[in-house]
């Protein structure tokens, strides 16, 4: 085990000569360049949870899929840009599947990655109604969805849903929703960075007032079926995965091939627009789109003018994986439960050693072990505590920088820590907890 902390001096050059100002308040790829510049000069390896990245293998099923189009010579050739037609057919029957919801498979299509499949979401609903073009974001959130609404020029409203859960969500939304000015509500579920998970019950709120208000829900289902208290895995089986388009018309699905399919280099998602929604029509669309049908604008307008369509041969890989997960042949589920047993050996560690979780509860139900989870160190902020952390050879992310109002806390992905980190991980926390019972800091 190398020194623990790092040595000062080159930590602080390397912060230095990364231009960042304060590491707390650092996103999350200004955090994963500082560490990968650390590790080079100290050649020690750190404990990486800043990047939400899957640290699982793809499954072979997409492997041989996409060699095999290759072979084809599929590369030489544009995809639909919209989606091969075998691949909408299965992305309907996927939603069919798991989220017990009927989508025409024409409505139904692939992204590079749910970032563009976001952006397209806030360009289209920001200029469906010329009164709206304000997007609400239920936090806290993946950061850079604001960053795109920035880059879209959109203004946006957000909250920490923390305090409101239940009941008192209703009393939350509806005054935003009220104004007249909303055109969207954004969230992830489960959430990134908290993981807490919406119930039935509010999202039941929340849809009734999308219809009630016409206002459109993003649902980001980046962690598709990752809430492990349940057993997802069963196609056309009940439990079905909790969504808003149970409750409501007026909803954009986003479901990501990155974490659920360990797919994130191949950059391919899945977005599907409700039938009500991909049919309806608004004259605001026409100046930017030459169409006033929502689908038609979304695909050969939005789309098409973003590029000419996810790279042929992963569509090809992805279409695989969803038959044989349709047709009950492959368990997405099995692999991915590694996160669950992952987050529960490090909340203990962290909790062991002075940390405390910071979002801890659904309503009255423990969070799920998944992907994410947070905690806080008493007498640090969580800009403080990020900067500190990374001379313990520990990155992570503050929750300032997702709209939480929880600024005591560090966001820790489990995904690059696998078991044969933990004693290194058990350690280094060790240290922390006696450098700082008093207080003291590592940073001046």
């Amino acid at each position: 085990m190398s020194k623990i902390p790092l040595d000062l001096n080159t930590v602080k050059n390397c912060i230095t000569n990364s231009g960042l100002k304060d590491v707390g308040s650092a996103s999350i790829r200004e955090i994963n360049r500082l560490v990968l510049n650390i590790e080079k000069e100290t050649k020690i390896k750190y404990i990486r949870m800043e990047f939400g990245i899957p640290g699982l293998e793809p499954p072979q099923i997409e492997i041989e899929a996409e060699i095999a189009a290759l072979n084809r010579k599929v590369g030489s050739v544009y995809p639909p840009f919209d989606g091969l037609p075998g691949l909408k057919k299965e992305i309907s029957r996927f939603i069919k599947s798991f989220l017990n919801i009927e989508v025409d498979q024409y409505h139904c299509f692939p992204t590079v990655g749910s970032m563009q499949g976001g952006y397209m979401a806030m360009m289209m609903t920001a200029r469906r109604d010329e009164n709206r073009s304000k997007m609400l974001f239920i936090d806290p959130g993946f950061p850079a969805h604001k960053q795109q609404a920035k880059a879209l020029g959109l203004d946006y409203e957000h909250f920490d849903v923390y305090n409101f859960r239940g009941d008192k969500l209703r009393e939350k939304v509806e005054p935003y929703f009220q104004k007249g000015d909303i055109a969207a509500v954004i969230y992830s579920n489960p959430n990134n960075p908290s993981w807490i998970c919406f119930t039935d019950k509010e999202l039941q709120i929340i849809g009734e007032l999308c219809t009630k208000y016409d206002v459109i829900a993003v649902e980001d289902l980046a962690y598709f079926g990752m809430d492990f208290r349940q057993d997802y895995s069963k196609p056309g089986e009940a439990p079905f995965i909790p969504s808003i388009a149970n409750f409501t018309d007026n909803y954009i699905l986003m479901i990501s091939g990155s974490k659920s399919f360990s797919l994130a280099g191949q950059r391919i998602s899945m977005t599907a627009i409700s039938n009500n929604l991909f049919n309806s029509k608004s004259k605001t669309l026409i100046p930017y789109f030459e169409t006033d049908q929502f689908g038609n604008a979304y695909i050969f307008g939005a789309m098409y003018a973003m590029c000419s369509g996810v790279t042929h041969s992963v569509q090809c890989g992805l279409q695989a994986i969803l038959k044989a997960t349709n047709n009950g042949e492959y368990d997405f589920c099995v692999p991915i439960r590694e996160y669950a047993t992952r987050a529960k050996v490090m909340k203990k560690l962290f909790t062991e050693n002075g940390f405390k979780l910071v979002y801890d509860f659904d309503e009255d139900q423990p969070l799920a072990d998944g992907f994410y989870f947070t905690v806080a160190f008493p007498g640090f902020s969580g800009n403080e505590l990020v900067g500190e952390l990374i001379y313990y050879g520990i990155s992570a992310i503050s929750l300032s920088i997702t709209g939480s109002e929880k600024i005591e806390g560090i966001r820790a992905c489990v995904s690059m820590t696998g078991s044969d980190r933990f004693d290194d991980l058990e350690i280094r926390l060790r240290k922390f907890q006696e450098d700082h019972q008093n207080g003291e800091r590592i940073i001046d």
